[in-house]
């Protein structure tokens, strides 16, 4: 079992940056594949960017060239690299584990990140 915290949102102004960072612990995390999400109150959850066992990613095309997903499998933590956020940036951003193949998926509690000025 997978427990996943995240943390270092916040609030930030238009332009400004933010890490966040998704804990992992009860299992080592190197072999699954780890993303980030983000929901907004009314609509569904929407992936923002994952990275692979392997160090692949991939991003949702409204943070390309602005955020950077990375892994630290020794410290079995995930970051997110926010950089010119924007109002629309605005949502609870969740950490998910999955192991592909093995029908396992975990989640963390979230933590809101808010662009305002």
């Amino acid at each position: 079992q997978v427990q996943l915290v995240e943390s270092g949102g916040g609030l930030v102004q238009p332009g400004g940056s933010l890490r966040l960072s998704c804990a992992a612990s009860g299992s080592r995390i190197r072999i699954y594949t780890m993303g980030w999400y983000r929901q907004t109150p009314g609509k569904q959850r929407e992936v923002v960017a994952s990275i692979y066992s392997g160090g692949s990613t991939n991003y949702a095309d409204s943070v390309k060239g602005r955020f950077t997903i990375s892994r630290d499998n020794a410290k079995d933590t995930v970051y997110l690299q926010m950089n010119n956020l924007k109002p629309e940036d605005t949502a609870v951003y969740y950490c998910r584990a999955t192991l592909p193949g093995y029908g396992l998926e975990h989640w963390g509690q979230g933590t809101q990140v808010t662009v305002s000025s």
